[in-house]
C-alpha cells in the first residue's frame, strides 16, 4: 500500500533563482526503508521538507504537483496536522533540543506534552522508547549536556515516541564516530522491522549497503536513479553524480573486468566473502 505519493513535483525556495525539486515522480510503500544519496544541493533536504509540508507551508515558496501522506493531502494540510503522520529528525540533533527541559526523560516527553497526551499515556510512551532505545541511563542527564552521539539517540526518541507512520532522518551519522553510526542504523533497522517506513538522507554507502531496502539517486533536483540497493549500489553509474560505489563493489566491477563471471557485484562485506568463497572453489 502506498504510504507517500509525489506526482510531477516541482519546487522552488523563494530566494532561488532555479527549482530546487524539478518534476519529481515518487511512490513510497508502507514500512520501505528508502536510503537517499547524491552529492550537496542535489535537493535530497528539499525532497523531505516537501513530505513533511515544510516547503511550502513554513518556508514559502512555489510548488506545483501533488503531495500525499497516508491519504492527506500535504498541500492542504497544516503542519501542525501532519505531525502525527510525519517525525523529522535533523542532520544536526543539537538543532532539535527544546532548549527548555532540565532532563532527557522530560525532553522525550516534551512532543507529546504538547499534544495534549494524558500524563499516564506519556510515561507509558517515554518508558517503552527509552527502553527500546537503549538509552535509559541518560535519562536523568541534562539535555545540553550530552555528547553528540548521545544527543542524536536522544533526537531520534523525541521523534520515535510521537509514533508517527513515517520517519524522515536527516544525516543522522554525520557526527558520529563508527560506534554511534552502527548503533543508529541497528535503530533504523529496528523500527523497520516495527512496520515504519523511513526515508534516509545518508552518505555513508557502506551502511546503505548493509541496510536500505531502495536507494534513490539525486541530481540537480531530480531522481536520476531508483531501485534496490543491490541494483543501484552495484552500478559504476553512480561515479557520474559524485558517488562511490562500496569498495566491496568495486573490487567485484574490477573483477568482472577481468574476465570473471559474477552472479553479481557484491555491495557488503558478507557478499563479498561468500563470491570470494566462491571463486576459490572454482580455481
Amino acid at each position: 500500500m502506498a504510504c507517500i505519493e509525489l506526482k510531477d513535483v516541482s519546487y522552488r525556495y523563494p530566494t532561488s533563482p532555479r527549482k530546487n525539486l524539478k518534476n519529481i515522480n515518487l511512490t513510497v510503500e508502507s514500512g520501505e526503508f528508502i536510503a537517499v544519496i547524491g552529492r550537496n544541493e542535489a535537493g535530497k533536504t528539499t525532497l523531505c521538507n516537501v513530505i513533511r509540508g515544510f516547503a511550502p507551508h513554513f518556508y514559502s515558496g512555489k510548488i506545483s504537483g501533488s503531495v500525499t501522506v497516508n491519504g492527506k493531502d500535504v498541500l492542504k494540510t497544516e503542519i501542525g496536522d501532519l505531525s502525527g503522520d510525519v517525525g523529522y529528525v535533523f542532520q544536526n540533533p543539537f538543532n532539535q533540543n527544546s532548549g527548555v527541559k532540565s532532563t532527557v526523560y522530560e525532553e522525550i516527553s516534551y512532543g507529546l506534552e504538547n499534544l495534549g497526551v494524558p500524563r499516564e499515556e506519556i510515561f507509558l510512551r517515554v518508558d517503552r522508547v527509552i527502553e527500546l532505545l537503549g538509552i535509559g541511563y541518560l535519562a536523568g542527564k541534562h539535555p545540553l549536556k550530552l555528547s553528540g552521539g548521545q544527543c542524536q539517540r536522544v533526537a531520534l526518541a523525541s521523534v520515535i515516541v510521537m509514533e508517527p507512520e513515517v520517519l524522515l532522518i536527516d544525516e543522522p551519522t554525520s557526527q558520529l564516530d563508527p560506534k554511534g553510526t552502527e548503533d543508529v542504523f541497528k535503530i533504523i533497522q529496528m523500527l523497520k522491522e516495527k512496520g515504519k517506513t523511513t526515508i534516509l538522507v545518508e552518505h555513508k554507502i557502506d551502511r546503505i549497503a548493509e541496510y536500505a531496502d531502495r536507494v534513490l539517486v539525486m541530481d540537480g533536483g531530480q531522481i536520476v536513479m531508483d531501485g534496490s540497493a543491490q541494483e543501484i549500489l552495484s552500478d559504476p553509474t553512480l561515479l557520474n553524480y559524485g558517488i562511490n560505489v562500496p569498495e566491496v563493489s568495486m573490487l567485484g566491477l574490477k573483477l568482472r573486468e577481468s574476465g570473471y563471471d559474477l552472479p553479481q557485484i557484491p555491495i557488503t562485506l558478507d557478499q563479498a566473502e561468500t563470491l570470494i568463497g566462491t571463486l576459490r572453489e572454482g580455481n
